[in-house]
């Protein structure tokens, strides 16, 4: 049915555990991609293609949403979101979609569709940017409906995070510090003071989690555990990510088995989402340099209920909600150096500090200037003799 689609459903997920000297060989195109996608804080609705090779990349992909590829209620909501993403173009845009990648072909091998070459490749594409967003949308509405608190969302997305970075710390990631934390409300208010857009929606960094490893090229190994472990690269918040440490290309060409893969990862420096200006954090000191992206991470309520995936209250957005979340991720020369003189926390919160009192004094003093001195009982100003 699909030039090379069932020899690549054969192989299974490679790399899962593999020694750190052997990490940088298993790299593959949608690894590369994907971190890409993390440290430049582009938007997959730009993307034209994916990356897949094999429906082991498929469903390991679809486990980092909260996607089990043996469920079958699981299937069926993929299923569900491709029906809603054809009449959405169908009958909202005018599109007329393949009638193979319509209905025909299993919503889960869209994806590697979306990998291959061909007419086939344009309309999966489609299909799976819009339900991306319906999955977005869904998990948002569904969070509105769930009785449970934002704390225990909160702590249910810290777990997941802790799991996996032990995961990772196993399969050989050298994470020396892992700390994670949640934004206090005077810290909420003076970030949001200090912004321009000041908008709480906008305060991405409510939870945050920071990792530091022993050298910087062991941050790109740290990024390629979290796509396939963790974070949704498609999720990434566009705009956000700030990257003063990894050379993409530069890791790359340093490696015989990764050059290979530089003429495609060029390739997408043509999408218009990555033309955007570059990040920069104004309270940061000159020197300061990081890795740090936002992502909407996937959680499943059902399980945090206790409820099975098919209960009325997961019927029509699914079981899974996302929690906004912050990654800052740096090499141990780094942090020491980021903690010196201008770049240290304490510079970084006087800076923001200073910029909230003057927007909130701004004006003061021109209005005190301005103030008529207080009036006598007389009705008669200070100063003013007036008549007997």
């Amino acid at each position: 049915m699909l030039d090379g689609l069932e020899a690549a459903a054969q192989n299974g997920a490679k790399g899962e555990g593999e020694p750190q000297d052997g990490r940088v060989a298993r790299f593959s195109i949608a690894d590369l991609t994907a971190i890409r996608n993390l440290v430049r804080g582009g938007s997959v609705i730009d993307w034209h293609r994916l990356y897949f090779s094999d429906r082991g990349q498929v469903d390991r992909f679809l486990r980092v949403h909260e996607f089990d590829p043996e469920s079958g209620q699981d299937m069926a909501r993929l299923e569900a979101l491709r029906e809603q993403a054809v009449d959405y173009l169908e009958r909202h845009l005018g599109f007329h979609i393949a009638e193979d990648v319509a209905e025909r072909i299993p919503a889960r091998d869209l994806l590697l569709v979306a990998s291959q070459n061909g007419k086939r490749r344009t309309h999966a594409c489609v299909v799976l940017k819009v339900m991306h967003v319906l999955q977005h949308l869904a998990g948002r509405e569904l969070v509105n409906q769930l009785s449970v608190s934002a704390d225990q969302i909160f702590h249910a997305i810290e777990d997941k995070v802790l799991r996996t970075v032990e995961e990772m710390k196993g399969a050989g990631c050298a994470i020396v510090e892992f700390e994670w934390s949640r934004k206090e409300p005077d810290s909420l208010i003076t970030k949001l003071l200090a912004k321009r857009d000041n908008i709480a929606a906008h305060v991405y960094d409510k939870l945050r989690f920071r990792m530091i490893t022993q050298s910087e090229d062991e941050i790109v190994s740290v990024l390629r555990e979290l796509v396939q472990r963790l974070v949704p690269f498609n999720y990434v918040i566009p705009g956000e990510s700030l990257n003063d440490i990894v050379d993409l290309d530069g890791f790359m060409e340093r490696d015989p088995t990764l050059q290979r893969h530089l003429p495609q990862l060029l390739a997408l420096s043509t999408v218009a989402a990555d033309k955007r200006t570059p990040v920069v954090n104004e309270f940061s000191g000159p020197s300061y340099r990081v890795v740090n992206f936002v992502a909407d991470l996937p959680v499943r309520v059902d399980k945090l209920l206790h409820r099975p995936p098919d209960d009325d209250l997961f019927m029509d957005n699914g079981a899974v909600v996302f929690v906004l979340t912050e990654f800052q991720i740096v090499d141990a020369r780094t942090a020491e150096a980021n903690e010196i003189g201008e770049n240290s926390h304490e510079r970084y919160k006087e800076r923001q500090i200073m910029r909230v009192k003057a927007r909130l004094a701004h004006g003061m003093k021109d209005d005190e200037d301005r103030t008529p001195p207080p009036l006598d009982l007389t009705g008669r100003q200070d100063g003013d003799l007036g008549h007997d």
